[in-house]
C-alpha cells in the first residue's frame, strides 16, 4: 500500500484559505510576523509525519470584487502578506527531515537572482526545498511591480518556460560537480576550468555568465506547479515533479490528474514519478460528533463576501451584486482559468450556484472539506487517493495552528496504523523523501538534465 504524502497548506499572512476565521478565538493566523509561529509550526509538522510545508504566495491585492480592495483588506483576504521565503532557514534550523516547498513567481524577478536565492536555501536546509513555479494571476501585481498590465496568460507560461532553461543552465550546467575542489596545497579553491559562462540569449532573457553558486544537495530544487489549465498541465507535465492540483469532487481532480500524466508520458517523462497533491481541508476531533460541532462553530465566522473577493481574484470575475441564486458560468479571463472552470465547465453533473460557490470557498478554498474523527477523515483521503489518482495533499487550514496539531493527533496515527504514513525518512534530502528520483537531484528523463556539462 502506497503512503500518502503530506503537506501543509500555509501563507505568510492572517486568513489564507478560510475567510473570516481569523475572529476565532482559536485562531493564531495574527502571529504570522512572528518567527516561533513558524519554527512552532515547523516542529509541528516534522512531529507529525509532514513531508513539506508548502507557502503559497501572492504580489497583489485582491481588488476584482465591486472593484475595491476594501473587502479584501477588512476581512484579511490574504493580505497583509509577508515573503513566505524569509523564515524558512529558522525552520530549517529548527527541524531535520521536513521539507518546505516556496512560492515565487517568474513574471517579476530575473531568473539570474532567483535561483541564487533558491540555491542558497538548498544549501542552508541541506537539499529540503522546492520551488512553486507561478507565474502570477493578479492585475494589481502587474501594475505594482511595472507593467501596464498583465502579461496575457499563454504568454506568462511561454515567459516560464524560458526562464525555467535560464535556471537549468545555471543550476546543472554552470559548475560541474566537482568544480570545487578546496586544494589549499595549490591554492586553489574552485577549478576555473569547471565552471562554464551560460551564454543564454533569447526573447524574454540574456544571462552571458556563469552561475553565482556551487552545486547545492539537489542542484535543481523540487519543482512544484500548480497550472492546471490547458497551457499550465502542459507546462507542468513537462517540469513538474509535483503538482497541486485543486477541485471540489474526485471527478474534477482526476481529469487534471489524468491529463498531467498523459501529457508528462508524452513527454517522454515517467509519469509515476510526478507527484500530485490535492487540496483538503480537515476538520477532525475524538468524534465524529465533536468533529461537526467544530465546524458549526467555524461556520458562524465565516465571511462569504471576503470569498468572493478572494474568487474574484483568482479568477477575475467579479460576483459583486449576483444573486445568491445566480448560475455560475465560464468565461475566459487572464487570470486563474481553472479556478472558475473547477465549478463550471469541469464538472458537467453539478450547477453551481453564487450562494453554493461563497459558502463553499469561506471554509477550506477551492478544496473539499472533510469532518469527522481521525478514522473518518483518514477513510475519505484514501478514497480520494483511489478515485482521484493524487499521491497526496496539501493540507490547509481553518484555524491555524490548531488545525494541523489536530489532524497530527488525530488523523496521523490512523494513517500510521495503515501504514500510509512513514515514521522515518528515506533520504537526506526532499527530492528522495518524495520519491520523485532516485537519488538528490533530477531524475534523468527531466528536461533540466540535458544542460549538465557532467553527469554528477
Amino acid at each position: 500500500m502506497n503512503r500518502i504524502l503530506l503537506n501543509a497548506f500555509d501563507m505568510a499572512c492572517v486568513g489564507h484559505q478560510s475567510i473570516g476565521l481569523w475572529r476565532h478565538p482559536d485562531d493564531q493566523g495574527h502571529r504570522y510576523t512572528d518567527l516561533e509561529y513558524w519554527t512552532d509550526l515547523a516542529r509541528l509538522l516534522e512531529r507529525g509525519g509532514f513531508d513539506a510545508l508548502f507557502l503559497a504566495d501572492v504580489l497583489g491585492v485582491y481588488d476584482v470584487y465591486g472593484g475595491s480592495r476594501d473587502v479584501a483588506v477588512r476581512d484579511a483576504v490574504q493580505v497583509p502578506v509577508n515573503d513566505p521565503i524569509m523564515a524558512i532557514s529558522a525552520m530549517a534550523a529548527a527541524t531535520e527531515r521536513l521539507g518546505f516547498g516556496v512560492t515565487a513567481s517568474v513574471t517579476y524577478e530575473q531568473p539570474y537572482a532567483l535561483a541564487r536565492r533558491m540555491t542558497t536555501l538548498d544549501h542552508l536546509t541541506k537539499g529540503r526545498i522546492a520551488w512553486n513555479v507561478v507565474t502570477s494571476y493578479l492585475e494589481s501585481a502587474a501594475r505594482n511591480l511595472g507593467l501596464d498590465r498583465q502579461i496575457p496568460h499563454d504568454e506568462r507560461y511561454e515567459l516560464a518556460e524560458e526562464y525555467l532553461e535560464v535556471c537549468y543552465k545555471l543550476w546543472e550546467g554552470s559548475w560541474e560537480q566537482g568544480a570545487v575542489v578546496r586544494d589549499a596545497a595549490r591554492g586553489v579553491y574552485t577549478d576555473p576550468a569547471k565552471v562554464h559562462d551560460i551564454e543564454h540569449k533569447g526573447r524574454f532573457f540574456e544571462v552571458p555568465g556563469p552561475f553565482l553558486c556551487e552545486p547545492s544537495p539537489q542542484r535543481t530544487p523540487v519543482i512544484f506547479q500548480a497550472g492546471a489549465s490547458s497551457r499550465g498541465s502542459r507546462f507542468a507535465a513537462t517540469h513538474a515533479e509535483a503538482v497541486f492540483v485543486n477541485g471540489p469532487t474526485t471527478g474534477v481532480v482526476r481529469r487534471f490528474v489524468d491529463r498531467i500524466r498523459e501529457q508528462a508520458a508524452d513527454a517522454g517523462r515517467d509519469p509515476s514519478s510526478i507527484k500530485i497533491f490535492a487540496m483538503l481541508t480537515p476538520i477532525t476531533a475524538e468524534t465524529d460528533e465533536e468533529a461537526a460541532a467544530k465546524r458549526d462553530s467555524y461556520l458562524e465566522l465565516v465571511s462569504t463576501e471576503g470569498a468572493l473577493a478572494l474568487f474574484a481574484g483568482w479568477t477575475g470575475v467579479d460576483l459583486a451584486g449576483a444573486a445568491p441564486d445566480q448560475r455560475l458560468e465560464y468565461v475566459e479571463t487572464d487570470a486563474t482559468r481553472t479556478a472558475l472552470a473547477a465549478f463550471t465547465t469541469a464538472d458537467p453533473d453539478r450547477e453551481w450556484t453564487v450562494g453554493e460557490l461563497a459558502r463553499f470557498v469561506a471554509i477550506g478554498g477551492r478544496g473539499p472539506v472533510v469532518v469527522g474523527s481521525g478514522a473518518t477523515v483518514a477513510d475519505e483521503m484514501e478514497r480520494w487517493v483511489d478515485e482521484a489518482g493524487v499521491d497526496g495533499f496539501n493540507l490547509a487550514y481553518v484555524v491555524t495552528p490548531g488545525t494541523f496539531a489536530d489532524f497530527v493527533d488525530h488523523v496521523v496515527p490512523e494513517l500510521r496504523r495503515r501504514g500510509r504514513v512513514r515514521d522515518g525518512v528515506a533520504g537526506a534530502t526532499l527530492r528522495e523523501n518524495l520519491g520523485t528520483a532516485p537519488g538528490p537531484q533530477l531524475a534523468p528523463d527531466h528536461p533540466g538534465t540535458r544542460y549538465r556539462k557532467v553527469a554528477p
